[in-house]
């Protein structure tokens, strides 16, 4: 059985207070109401998914405390952050970003293309993330995609983010990591 800081996969427990989670696959946010009971299906990175009356949802790690654990602060970076770490922030968002089907990040996983930062005129930053799938016809792009953009604003020093999702080239296993090989049995 899969645990994180004290969630096994298929642990059923009430919602502690209502919070706001993304819809999967539509990557959408909706409020689930206090003592609603959900059933823990990946708990990986800072996020949980969990499901509700048959449909499953992404709990963000500011909202762990309505699952009974402590609630993770929002990532953030220092108000006088360097380009260089600005950039690796991005990149380490981006691992903890995870397909609520796959226990692997989505870096690891090779779904991540490139990412370009853009600095405009009025200092503001924009973050540019290149991404596929799985699969053309896999629907958790928008849930991935949320979950990117909720982790890289936590930075005050960006002010949007925009993921695009390509398919050219093709996703392949070749594309990850070792270690995401590893995991998930893919030699």
């Amino acid at each position: 059985m899969e645990q994180i800081e004290g969630l096994y996969k298929g642990q059923q427990l009430p919602l502690q207070r209502d919070v706001e989670v993304i819809s999967i696959p539509f990557g959408k946010p909706v409020t689930l109401t206090e003592d609603s009971v959900v059933s823990v299906m990946q708990a990986k990175g800072s996020s949980v998914s969990i499901a509700f009356e048959g449909r499953l949802f992404l709990v963000e790690g500011a909202n762990l405390d309505a699952l009974g654990l402590e609630a993770m602060p929002r990532p953030s970076l220092s108000e006088d952050a360097s380009e260089d770490e600005i950039e690796q922030f991005v990149w380490d968002q981006l691992r903890t970003c995870y397909d609520p089907e796959i226990p692997v990040n989505i870096v690891d996983l090779g779904l991540v293309y490139g990412c370009r930062i853009e600095r405009l005129l009025s200092g503001e930053r924009i973050v540019t993330i290149r991404m596929t799938l799985t699969a053309p016809g896999c629907g958790m792009g928008e849930v991935i995609a949320a979950d990117a953009r909720n982790k890289i604003l936590g930075a005050p020093q960006i002010s949007r983010v925009h993921v695009e999702t390509v398919f050219d080239p093709p996703w392949s296993r070749e594309m990850m990591s070792e270690e995401a090989r590893l995991e998930l049995g893919m030699f």
